[in-house]
């Protein structure tokens, strides 16, 4: 059985079997899930980096440089930070107006907490 080469799971496979497995150990997932090689004398040794990558890619996320169209847009991405402008206003940008679906013209009560400032939206 040491020269059997096992072939990792991946993609919905890969998901399906970790949620199968509930709560073993890390480990045991990706020994469960194919990610290990053995030694010379026939222990297993987990390639956790290996799985954990395989679930994020499963998950369909990209941790590389290669990012979707949509988020190949010009402009800032929104940070959810504001700053006072130096004539006291504060300006809440574009990217988060269209994040909401706002129009121009909608209108807001202010509510002012102890510490922080609430928007209402006032349905029209």
């Amino acid at each position: 059985m040491r020269n059997k080469k096992v072939q990792p799971l991946t993609g919905k496979d890969l998901l399906k079997k970790v949620k199968k497995l509930g709560n073993v150990s890390r480990e045991e997932k990706a020994i469960e899930c194919g990610y290990y090689t053995l030694t010379d004398n026939g222990q297993k040794r987990v390639s956790m980096v290996k799985f954990l990558n395989a679930l994020i890619e499963a998950e369909g996320i990209s941790l590389d440089n290669e990012l979707p169209t949509e988020s190949k847009k010009r402009g800032r991405s929104a940070n959810y930070r504001i700053n006072v402008q130096s004539n006291g206003n504060l300006s809440i940008g574009k990217a988060y107006t269209e994040k909401m679906g706002l129009k121009p013209g909608d209108e807001f009560e202010v509510i002012l907490g102890r510490k922080n400032i609430h928007l209402k939206q006032i349905e029209g």
